[in-house]
């Protein structure tokens, strides 16, 4: 807290307000105040109009999730329900501080974390809000399986996905249900590359959005249809701009033989199956299980 606040609050009577910084994955900043006029600074304006407001903060010592709880209006443009249905909100990151609405200069940062679990009901939105101890609550550590643990072109796996013949970049030709994508002459590639991937909307209005790829195949009539796991959250029309990534299965012969990748698979192809651990002794001849490597 600075001096200035700190002298300020000690007075018994304080010109305070509360201000809230949301960014979003896509790098879209909003500003909202419960102050009833809007106030400006670190480059972002916060809006008094808004309706938006929030609980207090439950702050613990130790490791313990920090939270509190954010609520508005699905009335103002800046917050949405179609924006909220596509998941653009989704780990948006949220900073908030306690404000002397007179001298901006004068501020605390109370709380810093990302957005959790997000609802919608009656025309308004409530939003969780999760402290920064949140990401020590996930799961660390290797896992020890057949298959890969990396994700395919992230800093474990090094794989190169702008290389040369691996991803495609083209308009949408036709598509059902925000989900089904219907290329007519889409045969540079094998059938199923894309399946496990990723596709990315590049443009309209689902740019950003994206979903892993479940199917990958032609149907009767040559047409390659490739369809999401769930539906895109947001209206696409032939003509908009999507990115297709390969998929990964995990597999070792996959990595060797698709993106020539071996030496990064993070996987351990050769660990002993759960049988080779009910084995018992006996009296004469090899019982090692054999080699797994042949």
């Amino acid at each position: 807290m600075s001096a200035d606040l700190t002298a300020h609050l000690a007075a018994g009577r304080s010109h305070v307000c509360r201000c809230w910084a949301l960014v979003r994955r896509d790098g879209t900043v909003f500003g909202f105040t419960d102050h009833d006029q809007p106030l400006t600074f670190d480059g972002i304006t916060f809006r008094a109009d808004t309706g938006m407001s929030a609980k207090t903060v439950t702050q613990t010592t130790g490791l313990s999730v920090d939270n509190t709880e954010a609520m508005g209006a699905l009335s103002d443009p800046a917050i949405n329900e179609a924006d909220i249905e596509a998941g653009r909100y989704d780990g948006a990151e949220v900073q908030s501080w306690l404000v002397r609405w007179d001298d901006v200069t004068a501020r605390m940062l109370r709380f810093r974390g990302t957005i959790g679990e997000l609802r919608r009901a009656g025309g308004a939105f409530h939003a969780e809000l999760r402290g920064l101890t949140e990401a020590l609550n996930q799961p660390q550590g290797r896992s020890f399986q057949r298959q890969c643990t990396a994700v395919l072109g992230d800093a474990r796996c090094r794989f190169d996905l702008t290389a040369d013949g691996y991803r495609d970049e083209r308009a949408v030709e036709a598509v059902i249900g925000a989900q089904a994508f219907r290329f007519a002459a889409m045969n540079a590639f094998d059938p199923r590359w894309f399946e496990r991937g990723r596709l990315e909307m590049l443009t309209g209005a689902a740019r950003g959005l994206a979903g892993v790829i479940k199917h990958d195949r032609f149907d009767a009539a040559g047409v390659r249809v490739i369809e999401l796991w769930q539906p895109l959250q947001a209206e696409i029309l032939p003509g908009d701009m999507v990115r297709l990534d390969p998929g990964c299965d995990k597999r070792v012969e996959t990595c060797r033989l698709k993106f020539s990748n071996l030496l990064n698979f993070r996987g351990f192809p050769d660990i002993p199956g759960e049988d080779w651990l009910m084995s018992v002794p006996v009296q004469d001849g090899r019982n090692d299980g054999g080699s797994l490597g042949r």
